[in-house]
């Protein structure tokens, strides 16, 4: 399984690193770091996490060059945004584990889930009607227990 992530590591890597040639852009330090942070999360992230985790260990990176950086990733096809209607924009690997999500309408907190017998489901329903899937996004909205528990 280790074997298998750092081949996607390097893959995205390649991926990116061919992008900036092609567009004549360089590949610099602070792309490479904030590309491995984000690589290393393994679940979606939005900026202000991103640069949180990498200002404690790169203070001299800054919020505008992680934004700009996130948004190269999502030009160069190795990130998607993801928008649950709370105001932040998260990003996660393109062609990476796919999540769905928990939205609580009250306190807006988000959890990722995943669950394999759902996606089964949903390849199995789409290529019975004829259909290719090209995106899909889960977002299941209600109220999460700690807000239920909450006296009105």
């Amino acid at each position: 399984m280790e074997a298998q992530v750092n081949q996607t590591r390097q893959k995205v890597k390649e991926q990116f690193r061919l992008f900036l040639t092609n567009k004549g852009l360089k590949a610099t330090l602070q792309r490479s770091l904030i590309l491995d942070a984000f690589l290393d999360l393994d679940r979606s992230t939005h900026i202000d996490e991103l640069y949180l985790i990498l200002r404690g260990k790169h203070p001299n990176i800054g919020h505008a060059t992680v934004y700009r950086a996130l948004r190269l990733f999502t030009t160069a096809g190795i990130a998607r945004e993801i928008n649950l209607g709370d105001g932040l924009t998260r990003y996660e690997l393109a062609g990476g584990r796919r999540h769905d999500y928990l939205v609580c309408s009250d306190c807006g907190t988000v959890t990722e889930f995943e669950n394999s017998s759902i996606e089964r489901h949903q390849a199995e329903v789409a290529r019975s009607m004829g259909f290719t899937v090209q995106s899909l996004k889960i977002e299941l909205r209600g109220v999460c227990n700690r807000c239920m528990a909450q006296p009105e």
